[in-house]
């Protein structure tokens, strides 16, 4: 009854071998999980650069051998690619490497498959009043997915070309960061939240905000001094806007070795999280929302949950 996901994201890759079960729907057998950062560069060039592709191809063949360690079959595997694979010139190139070396045929999903899969993990492990009419946001190295939903059921969705990777490599160029530098990044953010609501077109701003994803769960281990990390921890943890901000003015004010010397924030993230606060305080300045639920599960979750047939409506 074992089954396993993987979401290659434009930062981070993640797998998933789980069972189903009851609440939340699957059991976890084993997770782990690998910061690739396969989108770099690829703001500037188009296209993902050996190096990165070297470190996915590498990250595959681990995650491959730990699937048959399990008795599974790479094959029977779901994978799903996001921003990175999707946008590159030469991200199918890597989809039939991938296949070739590892024997996992990985999916390159739409921002609309994206964004449902996301809500699917999600809403399986919410509060159901927060379930009741929320807008879930899933910050990615590439991407950004804005999903509004009413019990948990998707209302509407949209995918933003608004990640991390690609803020860091356009506008973070001083350690610590220039006061002008982060009001770039959070500039940049709001255009693409400008285009969400154009998206939506009748202004209405959901109940709840949740947000899912590493930037928002680093941000919450953060506040919540959690290490090493815990999932039932994470979700459905509340920061309300005043700590938010307060969060916010400590984690500028260090230099990266500083924040990367934190024990709550993983090696690698250091430098994203600074792209990812733009993006979180300028949704809940253009959005007027007071507080922030985090939740750990997400599009692996999501398409785990589609690979098992347990999706959730």
């Amino acid at each position: 009854m074992l089954h396993a996901a993987i979401d290659i994201g434009s930062n981070t890759f993640r797998m998933l071998i789980a069972r189903p079960a009851g609440n939340p729907p699957w059991e976890t057998v084993y997770y782990t999980h690998r910061i690739v950062r396969l989108g770099e560069g690829l703001h500037h060039t188009g296209r993902l650069s050996d190096a990165g592709m070297q470190r996915a191809l590498q990250a595959m063949r681990e995650f491959s051998g730990i699937i048959r360690e399990h008795g599974l079959s790479p094959a029977d595997s779901r994978a799903v690619a996001t921003a990175a694979m999707r946008e590159a010139a030469n991200g199918d190139q890597l989809r039939q490497r991938m296949l070739e070396e590892t024997g996992i045929a990985v999916r390159i999903i739409d921002g609309d498959s994206e964004a449902t899969m996301s809500l699917a993990g999600a809403s399986a492990v919410l509060h159901p009043e927060t379930r009741r009419d929320m807008l879930l946001f899933d910050i990615g190295g590439g991407s950004t997915e804005f999903v509004r939903a009413a019990d948990g059921r998707l209302c509407d969705a949209i995918s933003r070309k608004l990640g991390v990777v690609r803020l860091v490599e356009a506008h973070l160029h001083s350690d610590p960061p220039e006061a002008s530098e982060y009001r770039a990044m959070m500039h940049s953010a709001d255009e693409h939240l400008a285009q969400v609501e154009s998206h939506w077109g009748d202004g209405r701003i959901p109940t709840h905000l949740v947000g899912t994803a590493g930037t928002v769960t680093t941000l919450a281990a953060v506040h919540l001094d959690l290490h090493p990390y815990v999932v039932e921890k994470i979700n459905n943890h509340m920061i309300t806007a005043e700590e938010f901000f307060a969060l916010r003015d400590h984690l500028l004010g260090l230099t990266h070795e500083q924040r990367q010397a934190l024990p709550t924030i993983e090696q690698g993230r250091a430098d994203l999280l600074v792209a990812g606060l733009a993006i979180i305080e300028a949704i809940l300045r253009r959005w007027h929302y007071r507080e922030l639920s985090v939740v750990d599960a997400g599009l692996l979750e999501g398409a785990w949950l589609n690979t098992a047939g347990r999706e959730t409506s």
